[in-house]
């Protein structure tokens, strides 16, 4: 494996060191001075041999040459390139009065409109140029201005466009909502108002319910009152309602008199004198309780 650095060089036996020396300097040939660069074109051109089109930035291996022409102590430069496609020699050097490159031959620079010598910037002195940028500036601020304003309404527009875009889509939710339900549009206050009525009307039926239970009530206490002070008075041995009969029945078995016939009147007679003897009234038995009956004679009682 050799060295990566070579400290040892390798002479032949017939080196004959005289013969390698550099050139005196005022035995070296006089002119202009070349090298080889890489460069890129600075300009489109068109070759005037085969027409081939050179464009801006293309690039090559071009021969450097310092020339003696000079530009207030501006050294001014060529520069030689050959055409892509046929060969030829394409030469152009610099021109620092323009700050630019100017084409010497073998080919043609393309027409640029900014160029134009003959145009009104090219020959436009500083003073108007001055006048001519702060002019632009003026004009350009202007312009941005009026474009911020434009840009504001635009967007104003816009807001106002997406509100009502926005209520129209709520418009067709609603009535989409609304036809779904089974409600045409126009009825919404039609179907409120008979909630609103049918809520009513339940109200006033239980108000009346309840009216009528409580005169039911009220009515069924008077009853009751009127009933106790007919027992009352029943109890208390009231002769002028002796012969009433009560309102109401019971399903108690009551002794009730017989009625006297002949025969057993003619038996009595013809007992003795015991018959003449009028006979004592019985006791009554009490009153039934809570029905308000009277006392009557049984059947025993009478045998």
């Amino acid at each position: 494996m050799s060295e990566r650095k070579v400290l040892s060089k390798y002479y032949p036996p017939d080196f004959d060191p005289s013969k390698v020396g550099r050139t005196p300097k005022h035995l070296r040939p006089t002119g202009p001075k070349r090298e080889t660069v890489r460069l890129m074109a600075p300009f489109s051109m068109k070759c005037t041999s085969c027409g081939e089109y050179v464009y801006n930035g293309r690039k090559f291996n071009a021969r450097k040459e310092i020339t003696d022409e000079k530009y207030l102590n501006i050294s001014i430069i060529r520069f030689y390139i050959r055409c892509t496609r046929c060969s030829s020699e394409i030469t152009f050097k610099t021109d620092p009065k323009n700050t630019d490159y100017m084409c010497e031959r073998g080919a043609k620079r393309n027409f640029e409109a900014w160029r134009d010598p003959a145009s009104k910037e090219l020959q436009e002195t500083d003073e108007q140029r001055l006048d001519r940028l702060e002019r632009e500036e003026a004009e350009a601020a202007e312009e941005e201005e009026r474009n911020a304003m434009e840009e504001l309404e635009t967007k104003m527009e816009e807001s106002k466009r997406e509100m009502q875009i926005a209520d129209a889509l709520d418009e067709i939710r609603t009535r989409n909502a609304r036809i779904e339900r089974g409600e045409k549009g126009g009825k919404e206050e039609v179907a409120l108002q008979r909630t609103r009525e049918d809520v009513v009307a339940a109200r006033r039926r239980e108000e009346e319910e309840l009216e009528e239970a409580a005169r039911l009530a009220f009515q069924r206490e008077n009853v009751e009152r009127a009933r106790l002070e007919e027992f009352e008075s029943v109890d208390g041995r009231d002769e002028r309602k002796e012969d009433v009969v009560p309102t109401m029945h019971s399903f108690e078995k009551v002794s009730r008199p017989r009625k006297a016939n002949g025969v057993s009147l003619v038996k009595k007679a013809t007992a003795g004198a015991a018959a003449a003897k009028p006979l004592e009234p019985t006791a009554k038995p009490a009153a039934v309780s809570g029905l308000g009956l009277g006392a009557y004679g049984s059947d025993d009682e009478d045998d």
